[in-house]
């Protein structure tokens, strides 16, 4: 999904789950603030599989948008849960960068 599209999902009531795969020293330097933000970084999925998601993101009927910083984890955590039978779940082309210059500069960027 591109980050238009993401921003227009931030701005509506829709339920999902922003899931931020970024590692924690990320998150400090750039971040959307959105209540439906949930972080799970990318080292500590792969350590400890599916059971380590936010629990709005353990369900595969769940809707999900994965961010990372430009795209690359995010498409490849996406690629694994559909692998293992998540449906609705999309990945952010860009990333963080992407979002921060094209949508949001108070984001951050790094």
């Amino acid at each position: 999904m591109s980050v238009e599209e993401l921003a227009r999902r931030l701005e509506s009531s829709d339920a999902f789950v922003l899931l931020d795969v970024r590692e924690m020293w990320e998150l400090q330097r750039a971040a959307i603030q959105d209540a439906r933000l949930a972080v799970c970084p990318l080292s500590e999925l792969a350590r400890d599989g599916v059971g380590r998601l936010p629990l709005a993101a353990q369900s595969p009927e769940a809707e999900i948008y994965v961010l990372c910083h430009h795209g690359v984890r995010s498409a490849d955590v996406t690629r694994w849960l559909v692998s293992r039978g998540w449906k609705r779940i999309f990945s952010v082309a860009g990333g963080i960068e992407e979002y921060s210059s094209r949508i949001d500069s108070s984001v951050g960027s790094y």
